[in-house]
């Protein structure tokens, strides 16, 4: 199974994750919108791709029209923060009461709750796990405790002299992501924080890489790739997307799928 997993992010990661609101940083999440997202949706359409769009709340709000698009699309809406939020500085009051505005923006935007979480940070606050369990989230990506099998994470007790002991597992179901399957590292350039600059060809032997080893050696195996409209919507690494999904589509018995499909067919056995 693939997942193709769009963080429809807007204006939203400059803000949150970068904390930059100048014009020209707010200007790549409008290319998101007017650009990047038109080029995506054409693209999974073509390869008849349906997956998952983690979409923050402030996305839906300042740019329903466009958001409208993807609902129409028929990709699952997964929560993604309502601006987001850098997580790991928040206490649990704040990341409790943002996790009670995003579902109510999922809610209002897409007409019920979210199934499944992909966390801003790609990291959990000790709060984290227990608050998704407790609104009773299906399952979560934002973790890489594995690469092509979901499985159940456990909480963390940290003792640096006798060693960590892990709690039981969580009733979330965790379908793993990994920054070697992620656009962002490899092609946004942000100045004193990230290069970016990948060849696209460089980029497509990483993916082409992981789905031979998981078509090959993985029993039911999931790859998870992420992308961001903003970034693959770019000419050269568009052109690079398509192709992969090409070479995707010529590999006999891949699924394309969204999250909770694959959710609603797991056993732990």
């Amino acid at each position: 199974a693939v997942n193709i997993g769009a963080d429809f992010d807007a204006h939203a990661t400059w803000m949150g994750t970068f904390g930059q609101t100048s014009p020209g940083f707010l200007s790549r999440g409008e290319f998101d919108v007017e650009v990047g997202l038109p080029r995506v949706l054409s693209a999974l359409r073509e390869y008849d791709v349906k997956g998952n769009f983690f979409t923050p709340g402030h996305t839906m709000a300042t740019f329903p029209a466009a958001f409208e698009t993807v609902l129409e699309a028929g990709h699952e809406i997964s929560a993604h923060g309502c601006w987001h939020e850098p997580i790991m500085t928040l206490d649990e009051a704040e990341e409790r009461r943002l996790l009670e505005l995003q579902i109510a923006q999922h809610e209002k935007f897409v007409g019920h709750r979210p199934r499944g979480y992909r966390s801003p940070a790609w990291d959990y606050t000790p709060s984290t796990m227990s608050l998704l369990e407790e609104f009773d989230f299906d399952w979560d990506s934002s973790l890489m405790g594995r690469d092509f099998q979901p499985y159940r994470p456990r909480p963390v007790q940290i003792d640096r002299e006798n060693g960590n002991t892990f709690g039981e597992p969580s009733s979330l179901l965790e379908f793993p992501v990994s920054w070697h399957l992620d656009d962002w590292p490899a092609t946004e350039h942000i100045p004193g924080v990230n290069v970016g600059f990948t060849d696209p060809d460089v980029l497509f032997r990483r993916w082409k890489d992981h789905v031979d080893f998981a078509y090959e050696r993985e029993t039911n195996g999931v790859v998870t790739i992420t992308i961001h409209p903003q970034a693959i919507g770019r000419a050269h690494y568009f052109l690079m997307f398509e192709r992969f999904l090409a070479y995707l589509r010529s590999l006999d018995g891949v699924w394309f799928t969204d999250l909770s499909t694959l959710f609603d067919l797991w056993t732990d056995d």
